[in-house]
């Protein structure tokens, strides 16, 4: 028979909090310090340039800076111990995190579209830009995919959605770099309305992701379910329980990166209230310990087993 010891136990072996926290941190504050040389001297190179396309860039940087804080933000808050007001915790910090990076990322990218085809719309006034920008733009690259290869591997060991959509924001800056430097050496080449021919692209670009992050956070506020490989393995591990015969009713939604689940599990209708409660209990503990699940609720059903008139 198990006690409600062994359940702290259980929701102590959940993926470390702690663990998580810190690398977080410790991989936000490296894309800070990043952005935010980026953005000095990008926007700096691309006023002494006169490039549209490295301020537009520099921008996008800026925009990453603002959304670290924002990552910095719920990071911390999402630790915070569940309370009377919030039952479950608070790790919805976490997608409120993500639809804020998307919104910002949107508007973003919208406000260089519009600055952009206000550029080609008068090309004759786009003038060529000076070499400094290209040395800039490709020294910005380089920057931006180790931060985007280095982020990465940070939210997969922590398995952290909210740091993932950081680092491919991430990434998204080095795309544009690209661009810009495409744009930056074309216009260099004689070709001066690809500089901001190369803004524009990375306003769609920007825009797009901005779009995909928000409408993901968006849903995942809305009691989004787990996917449904996710939700096959947890089946497993109930049906997998001494005890339980079978599994109905099965549902979850997120919060932040882990998962609340329901589940109504079926034991033999001849076993005691304790008993079947024991096998609940189990249900849940290992559950909790090889899935990240944030909590599980059980309701116990007798199991009737079908005979062949029952059958469909």
């Amino acid at each position: 028979m198990m006690n409600d010891s062994e359940i702290v136990d259980a929701e102590l072996s959940q993926p470390e909090l702690v663990e998580r926290a810190k690398a977080a941190s410790r991989s936000t504050w490296a894309s800070v310090t990043v952005n935010l040389l980026l953005t000095v001297f990008q926007i700096a190179a691309g006023v002494i340039s006169k490039s549209q396309g490295l301020i537009a860039d520099g921008i996008h940087s800026l925009s990453d800076l603002v959304a670290d804080f924002v990552v910095l933000f719920a990071n911390h808050y999402s630790q915070k111990d569940a309370d009377e007001d919030h039952p479950y915790g608070h790790q919805r910090y976490e997608n409120a995190a993500s639809l804020v990076l998307g919104l910002l990322l949107l508007a973003v990218g919208v406000g260089m579209l519009i600055s952009a085809v206000d550029k080609v719309q008068h090309a004759d006034s786009v003038t060529k830009v000076h070499s400094l920008a290209l040395y800039v733009a490709g020294s910005a690259l380089v920057a931006k995919e180790l931060l985007f290869r280095y982020m990465l591997s940070v939210a997969k060991k922590v398995k952290s959605s909210m740091l993932v959509a950081n680092a491919w924001h991430a990434r998204s800056d080095a795309a544009s770099s690209l661009v810009v430097g495409v744009g930056i050496a074309g216009n260099l080449l004689g070709y001066t309305i690809l500089d901001p021919v190369a803004a524009l692209i990375v306003g769609l670009m920007v825009t797009k992701m901005g779009w995909q992050f928000g409408w993901d956070a968006l849903h995942d506020l809305m009691d989004r379910a787990a996917d449904q490989t996710e939700m096959a393995a947890i089946q497993e591990t109930l049906l997998e329980t001494p005890g339980v015969k079978n599994v109905h009713d099965l549902k979850s939604r997120k919060m932040g990166d882990m998962i609340v689940v329901d589940a109504h599990i079926e034991v033999d209708p001849k076993l005691t209230v304790e008993e079947g409660h024991d096998i609940a209990v189990a249900a849940r503990q290992r559950v909790m310990q090889r899935h990240r699940v944030l909590n599980l609720m059980t309701h116990v059903d007798p199991w009737q087993k079908l005979d062949a008139d029952h059958i469909a």
